[in-house]
């Protein structure tokens, strides 16, 4: 028996299909949930840039430059969102006054309008997470099975031969131990991952919901989108603290 004998390339080569379908699930799910976790850290990472553009917001003169100034990857930003549909918001219950929504004070139809952008935002951001916790969940189970197979293949060849030696046992025991192994290496990095987004998503829609609570204030107390002479209607000063 050498180094050989619990090689990668040697397990695999022993193992039957059971086992090798049992190394390429858990090797799906390691690529998925790496996947997921890159591209949501990504869009975390783009997330908090956006929310510098809704501080700079407050500090413009005009409703046009505070605009101006989430217009960077409007598409993707859900602060620009919040604006773009609350001004469409104002607009549309100031003229359609004769609709069903029409009984709805300003307050109440901007309030629902802001939350299902915000809802709208928080589907983005969950959106992956399933998989996640799929994966964090279930993948020591089929490392564990992996490891069942695998003893249970080293007690069939024990049992052909009439006798245990170390080398009828090593194999498959390895091969066991893989398992085991590389059930844990996928669920770790999964629950991690899951965590740590879950937490960034929490700090997102933290700054999402107080950028829609200090918009809310700004449009229905007086302070409403309407253009006169092509300009938009100036910001209200804040109120320093």
């Amino acid at each position: 028996m050498n180094e050989s004998t619990f090689s990668l390339a040697r397990i695999w080569a022993q193992g039957d299909g059971v086992s090798h379908a049992v190394a390429v699930m858990l090797v799906i799910m390691s690529l998925a949930s790496w996947s997921v976790i890159i591209v949501k850290a990504w869009q975390l990472f783009a997330l908090r840039r956006m929310s510098g553009g809704a501080k700079a917001f407050w500090h413009a003169t005009s409703f046009e430059a505070g605009m101006a100034a989430l217009t960077p990857h409007a598409a993707d930003n859900p602060f620009h969102d919040l604006a773009h549909r609350g001004t469409e918001a104002v607009s549309h219950h100031t003229t359609h006054r004769d609709e069903l929504h029409g009984v709805l004070g300003l307050n109440d139809w901007l309030t629902s309008t802001l939350r299902q952008s915000i809802d709208d935002t928080t589907g983005r951001l969950q959106a992956g997470l399933s998989i996640l916790a799929s994966v964090g969940s279930t993948a020591p189970f089929i490392g564990l099975f992996g490891t069942v197979w695998g003893i249970y293949h080293a007690l069939v060849g024990i049992g052909a031969a009439g006798q245990a030696t170390l080398d009828q046992v090593a194999g498959p025991v390895g091969e066991s131990l893989v398992m085991t192994a590389g059930g844990l290496a996928v669920a770790i990095p999964a629950v991690l991952g899951y965590n740590a987004l879950v937490r960034g998503n929490k700090e997102i829609l933290a700054r999402l919901k107080h950028f829609a609570h200090d918009l809310h204030a700004y449009l229905v107390t007086g302070g409403r989108v309407r253009k006169t002479n092509a300009n938009l209607h100036p910001l209200p000063a804040r109120k320093e603290a």
